[in-house]
């Protein structure tokens, strides 16, 4: 018998948390290329993804709620308070202006992620469709990894 029969793979626990920004009504597939590009600026794949976050006035944006149903990620909402307690690099007039907050994504990214800035692996990255919507995505490492949802205690 080899030795990688007797031995199995590891499970690839998810380490990234995701931030997601949108403008309303933008089409799951904007949110997707988007999504894939910010991953390829740090060698990061969807298995890599542990958790999807923003702000609580995007609950009801389908393209999030379609994401996180087709992948089976969690979906994490925080009010605009909650976001602007959060120092990030890029703050925004237009989204404060719109959202009550400087950050949805950076924010959201590092609240989900349960860090601190230095967590954040890929700032504010903004993705216009064909379409014309505009999405953003910031990328946070998890400060603890969520448990996997296949592992059980030993």
């Amino acid at each position: 018998m080899s030795d990688f029969a007797s031995h199995p793979p590891a499970l690839v626990v998810p380490t990234l948390a995701i931030g997601l920004g949108c403008d309303r009504g933008t089409p799951l597939a904007t949110v997707q290329q988007c999504l894939q590009q910010a991953l390829a600026l740090v060698g990061g794949v969807l298995a890599d993804v542990a958790v999807l976050a923003s702000i609580e006035a995007k609950a009801d944006e389908a393209a999030f709620l379609q994401l996180a149903a087709q992948h089976g990620w969690p979906l994490q909402w925080y009010n605009a308070a909650q976001l602007a307690a959060v120092p990030v690099p890029n703050p925004s007039a237009t989204v404060q202006r719109y959202m009550g907050t400087p950050s949805v994504s950076e924010a959201a990214a590092l609240l989900a992620a349960r860090a601190d800035l230095r967590a954040l692996v890929v700032e504010k990255h903004k993705f216009r469709g064909p379409d014309g919507k505009n999405a953003t995505v910031s990328i946070a490492r998890m400060a603890a990894p969520l448990p996997h949802p296949d592992s059980s205690p030993s």
